[in-house]
């Protein structure tokens, strides 16, 4: 029997005409992703590319995925990229690819449960610690309550999604009285409003599509802790890959503190008869004393006293959790206070095991928010992630920065492949290419990018410059901060290893060049920060971490990205700390596999902000002279994009003011 199906269309002129209609131009480097990342799945071969900012990224995997016979699941880090997706590349790829598919492709979005507004939470309202139901808060919180819960029944009467990023303006608290997390919920056989939900339309809705787009922790708790969240698929592609293993470890990150355990104790107190609601109140002092007496830090091994408090704490929960009555049905509320006692027990006995495998820290906060506490993290994810994710699922992983140290070979042991098994061919795939059999082939392509680093950018590295010291800025770097902004004529985006070194710059530059306009992290919310620095190009922006990897301002605005020090992991990072000395004691070098390539990433990511359009022309200075004196530095260089380098302050100084003197006089003339 002849198909009259029309055959599928080759992933090159589908990107081709995608791009036309688009209204783009094609780039070699996004044509040359695309039919590596179809070729990848038709061949089950796992893949990581290098896709330059500017490339096009997005499109390079999503028409292969539309071409693809079998369901592809796309995981992101941010929200933001996953809404990007959603809101305005698929829907527009769909429409510029109509009728040229056998059938129109279907996308769906799945989120996380608390990402959803919970009906049940809406119309049975809130438990407080003691179960009671809470009464809605008077003002303005008790106003934004009452209009997020008229939109959430508005979005329940007309098939809305029920997503927070479509609510109305609120805050996190307000969120909290109409969402419920995983714990919490009753569940789709126990809930009174199933058929209604959000979370579950979400799910099938994506269980009726082609291609599902979710983020890096959900993916992560579907594959590797087993909990189906996702539609069954056998490709992933991993967008900002870079972050996938910082994004599992923080989803196989525990927390315990003596709040917590106080809050599960009352709940409990409701519904059991007995002592036990009384018994976990006692664990909780006994952890409470233990707590105090461990320092903030990781704790190798556990202190015999918290050990003894976590057991006590352990069985306590458990015997809660047996105590509740096996007929609690669709009680919201003894549901969620089990739920809370199966979670402590969860956790405290994570914690008491002390395995080899996990990392137990205590971690410092104010008394006025309940003290310190417990977290415990897995020390490695890549075991874990080879066995459940690269095993079972052919995986792309994207990102503008996998290549550290000029090779793919530190990410992709991260996340569970091992470098003896690349296929070095990054030419057209052999057939005879088999590998052995236990091993998981994988290769590693770098697309390039469309600018021209070397005319574009400088890389200035402060030789002249003390080496950073603990105790802050120096003020021969203050000076050298005031000097670059000052013949940068504004237009600086500062990123600063810690919040007080960018609020000292800020300081610095306000009075020392009060004619600009400078602003720091934690003034104002970061979009408003953002809207000024685009608005005046005579501004400055410092801040901290969320700059170096969220912020994308091309154009004259930002002509200048100062570093203020190579971004090392701190030497008392409990987690950080303890994978460099695993490393050391495998006998590979831990300061290299860990500290030095969490500073390379980062480095990368703080340099990428720099040039962002193939007009945009500026200076990456970094103010610390280990990047050219130390025997690491060369790692570190090799890892960002090749930039002309420069030690010299006043061929920087000479090419800024000519940067601004022209930017100046383009303004003038519009």
């Amino acid at each position: 029997m002849v198909s009259t199906e029309s055959p599928q269309p080759e992933v090159k002129d589908l990107l081709a005409a995608a791009v036309e209609a688009l209204g783009g131009r094609e780039r070699a480097g996004q044509v040359l992703m695309a039919e590596a990342v179809s070729q990848a799945m038709s061949t089950h071969q796992h893949l990581l590319v290098q896709a330059g900012t500017g490339t096009g990224k997005s499109l390079g995997y999503l028409v292969p995925a539309l071409v693809h016979p079998e369901r592809v699941v796309v995981a992101t880090a941010t929200l933001a990229l996953q809404h990007q997706l959603v809101e305005r590349d698929i829907p527009a790829l769909v429409e510029a690819v109509r009728g040229q598919l056998p059938q129109e492709p279907s996308y769906a979005v799945l989120k996380g449960r608390s990402n959803y507004a919970c009906l049940h939470r809406v119309r049975e309202g809130v438990p407080d610690d003691q179960g009671a139901l809470v009464e809605l808060p008077a003002g303005s919180l008790g106003a934004e309550v009452v209009a997020l819960r008229e939109w959430v029944e508005e979005q329940a009467q007309t098939s809305g999604t029920g997503e927070r990023d479509s609510a109305p303006k609120h805050t996190d608290r307000v969120w909290r009285q109409v969402s419920v997390n995983h714990r919490e919920c009753l569940g789709a056989t126990k809930c009174p409003y199933a058929q209604e939900c959000f979370a579950e339309r979400a799910r099938e809705r994506a269980q009726h599509s082609q291609l599902i787009i979710t983020n890096h922790s959900l993916l992560a708790i579907d594959a590797i802790e087993g909990v189906p969240m996702i539609p069954t698929y056998d490709v992933v592609v991993i967008d900002e890959a870079h972050e996938l293993v910082a994004r599992v470890t923080q989803a196989a990150t525990d927390e315990l503190s003596v709040p917590e355990v106080e809050r599960t104790s009352r709940r409990c107190a409701r519904h059991v008869s007995g002592s036990e609601a009384d018994d976990l109140s006692d664990a909780g002092e006994a952890l409470r004393d233990a707590i105090e007496e461990c320092p903030p830090g990781r704790l190798d091994p556990l202190p015999p006293q918290l050990h003894d408090a976590l057991v006590l704490v352990r069985d306590a929960a458990r015997a809660a959790v047996s105590a509740f009555p096996k007929d609690i049905g669709e009680d919201a509320v003894a549901t969620q206070a089990k739920g809370w006692a199966q979670e402590v027990f969860k956790n405290a006995e994570r914690m008491a095991a002390g395995s080899a495998g996990d990392v137990v820290w205590v971690a410092e906060r104010e008394r006025s928010r309940g003290g310190d506490f417990l977290c415990v993290a897995p020390l490695e994810v890549w075991g874990t992630m080879r066995d459940h994710l690269m095993s079972e699922k052919t995986t792309i992983l994207t990102s503008a920065t996998l290549k550290l140290g000029g090779d793919f070979d530190s990410v992709a042991t991260g996340v569970g492949l091992k470098p003896s098994e690349r296929i070095i061919d990054e030419g057209p795939h052999v057939d005879d290419e088999v590998p052995a059999e236990g091993t998981l082939a994988w290769r590693g392509l770098d697309v390039g990018s469309p600018f021209d680093y070397g005319k574009q950018a400088i890389l200035y590295v402060a030789k002249h410059l003390p080496p950073p010291g603990r105790d802050g800025l120096a003020q021969e770097h203050l000076d050298e901060i005031v000097d670059l902004v000052d013949a940068a004529s504004g237009r600086t985006l500062g990123l600063f290893s810690s919040r007080r070194a960018a609020e000292t710059a800020a300081e610095e530059v306000r009075t020392r060049l009060p004619h600009l306009t400078t602003l720091a992290q934690g003034e104002a919310q970061l979009p408003e920060l953002a809207r000024q620095f685009v608005e005046d190009p005579h501004t400055c922006l410092f801040g901290t971490l969320s700059l170096w990897q969220g912020l994308d301002v091309p154009g004259e605005t930002c002509q200048l990205v100062i570093i203020d020090r190579i971004p090392f992991p701190r030497p008392d990072d409990p987690l950080m700390s303890a994978r460099a000395k695993a490393a050391d004691k495998a006998g590979r070098n831990g300061f290299m596999s860990v500290s030095a390539t969490h500073a390379a990433l980062l480095l990368a990511q703080g340099s990428g902000r720099l040039i962002r359009t193939t007009d945009d022309r500026g200076v990456v200075a970094i103010l610390d002279p280990r990047l050219i004196t130390a025997r690491y530095g060369s790692f570190l260089r090799a890892s960002l994009p090749p930039m002309w380098t420069t030690t010299d302050p006043d061929v920087v100084r000479r090419a800024l003011g000519r940067l601004a003197g022209a930017a100046d006089n383009e303004s003038n003339k519009t």
